[in-house]
């Protein structure tokens, strides 16, 4: 008979034998909260506490190992270190196109209060290559909905900072009007772990589409990003925010907002953005264009308080 953990991948031994080991998060075997399967010693018997439900063999109700039943996660490989680069992106000079996948908080779904907001972030092969998780206050999540100041801690498998994104608040921040003022324009700076600047991403002004500038750590404008005239999802499409060099027409980058179903486009603010470049590009830029999602995330795409229609800024 199978055994639901033991015959997992990479579970190669059986309970009993020579260099068995429990998963993480599981009590070691013959212990309280472990159950052995069919016919090993410490299994229940029939109709005595314990004994698990047909289909369950070898465990209880309420007591699976922690994560079990769920797809374990897949970090990309180590990269060696790699000349000029800052420390913690070497990820990045592998790869050309990136998926971020914001994380659905029950809470907001219930009762509608605003959570921080936390990303997976993936390689093209489905591998978490970086976690991401937002930092700010509690009153200004209710209050100030998407136009809240915020930061946004970007790490690694091991819980190491790579770099960090910091958008200020600003009191009438966000208006594509507006941003023909400096004070008013919305922006994000970007950070290495070291406190190195990375990167901008300054809103532009416009009448009507959003407009982005990306900038180099020197504040020397590198790219510019024009959006839709329709920023939403309303259509069932993906939304594309094509990435161009200053003064050019040619697209050399690409930020997507992917269409993720309609259950969770329209009772959740949980966002899947795509991000490609050129895999020869500065990873200090990659990163900045990596930030710039955040910013069209929460301009964009993020629900405000009270409000189950996304908020947009026009």
């Amino acid at each position: 008979m199978s055994h639901p953990v033991t015959d997992q991948p990479g579970v190669n031994l059986q309970p009993m034998k020579p260099g068995y080991a429990p998963p993480p998060g599981q009590p070691p075997y013959g212990q309280p909260g472990y159950y052995p399967p069919p016919g090993q010693p410490g299994y229940p018997p029939p109709g005595q506490p314990g004994y698990p439900p047909p289909g369950q063999p070898g465990f209880a109700p309420g007591q699976y190992p922690p994560g079990y039943g769920q797809q374990p996660v897949v970090w990309m490989p180590p990269v060696e270190p790699v000349p000029n680069c800052p420390k913690g992106l070497e990820y990045l000079t592998q790869l050309d196109q990136v998926l971020i996948k914001q994380e659905v908080h029950l809470m907001e779904v219930v009762t509608n209060w605003e959570c921080s907001n936390k990303y997976k972030i993936f390689n093209n092969q489905g591998q978490q290559c970086y976690y991401a998780f937002e930092k700010s206050n509690a009153c200004a999540r209710q209050c100030c909905g998407p136009n809240r100041g915020f930061k946004i801690h970007v790490e690694n498998n091991l819980k190491e900072k790579i770099f960090s994104l910091k958008r200020p608040f600003k009191c009438c921040g966000g208006c594509n009007w507006c941003a023909a003022f400096r004070c008013f324009q919305d922006e994000v700076s970007v950070y290495a772990k070291d406190g190195t600047q990375l990167g901008y991403v300054r809103q532009a002004c416009s009448f009507w589409k959003p407009h982005y500038t990306i900038l180099d750590q020197d504040k020397d404008p590198k790219f510019e990003i024009w959006g839709p005239c329709c920023p939403c999802t309303a259509c069932n499409t993906d939304v594309e925010f094509p990435v161009r060099p200053m003064g050019s027409e040619t697209v050399v980058a690409n930020i997507t907002k992917q269409w993720s179903g309609f259950l969770q486009e329209y009772f959740t603010d949980a966002d899947n953005f795509g991000v490609s470049f050129p895999k020869d590009l500065d990873v200090k830029l990659k990163a900045t264009l990596m930030a710039c999602v955040f910013l069209i995330d929460f301009m964009y795409f993020e629900t405000a308080p009270n409000n189950q229609n996304h908020h947009h800024h026009y």
